[in-house]
């Protein structure tokens, strides 16, 4: 059984609804933000970066959300094979959503690690400007590879999830993503929601009822989003 180690609304949520929603067994080994355990020797034996998550597995540790979903996709047949023909799509989605929108998601998130404090405001408009345009390519992929983007599907929950938190994320900075805007993604996030594994890792989570069509600031039983 896999252990997968996580904190509420962390990158950890992709990869636990992707476990959930294939049926594949694991149990959930809470990383404590608020004691930032991450940051202390045993997970960062386990995960040298301290990021979130890790995904115990018997042949060892894996970190990195993208480089999770492939070893998955690839171990449970989650999506296409090295020979099937929509590979290149695959690799070239997945790569793009964590190497490039979760990635500059992320210096949204996280200001003060990217840009002095006098040129936030700036950062943020670019960045955002920017992530617009991610979405806006996402939201073609999605419509032309229905199949690869389907919910609870790597590249799908990969999807929704970053559009959950665009919406919600930093607290107290400027709302700038209106899902509309992007009809098949919206359809996405109502898809994923209609799954039965959504509402059961949304109350595990604190995520609120509609995490993805209406998302809320996270109230988590357990453990800190931040």
């Amino acid at each position: 059984m896999y252990t997968l180690h996580y904190a509420p609304d962390n990158a950890s949520l992709i990869i636990r609804l992707v476990l959930d929603g294939a049926g594949i067994p694991y149990r959930t080994a809470l990383v404590d933000r608020r004691t930032r355990q991450q940051d202390g020797p045993a997970y960062r034996a386990l995960n040298p970066t301290g990021l979130i998550p890790t995904l115990e597995t018997p042949v060892g540790p894996i970190s990195e959300t993208g480089a999770i979903l492939l070893w998955l996709t690839d171990t449970h047949k989650l999506g296409p094979g090295p020979a099937d023909p929509d590979r290149p799509a695959f690799l070239k989605w997945l790569f793009f959503l964590s190497n490039t929108a979760h990635a500059d998601l992320r210096t949204i998130f996280y200001p003060h690690q990217y840009a002095p404090a006098d040129a936030h405001a700036a950062h943020h408009e670019i960045m955002s400007a920017r992530m617009l345009r991610h979405f806006g390519l996402l939201d073609s992929a999605a419509g032309t590879h229905p199949a690869l983007f389907a919910a609870g599907r790597p590249l799908g929950v990969y999807a929704v999830v970053l559009t959950r938190w665009a919406a919600l994320y930093p607290v107290d900075g400027p709302r700038w993503l209106d899902l509309a805007d992007y009809p098949t993604l919206a359809a996405l996030a109502r898809a994923q929601e209609a799954r039965v594994e959504t509402p059961v890792v949304a109350r595990a989570e604190g995520l609120g009822p509609h995490p993805f069509t209406n998302p809320e600031q996270p109230n988590p039983p357990e453990g800190s989003v931040l």
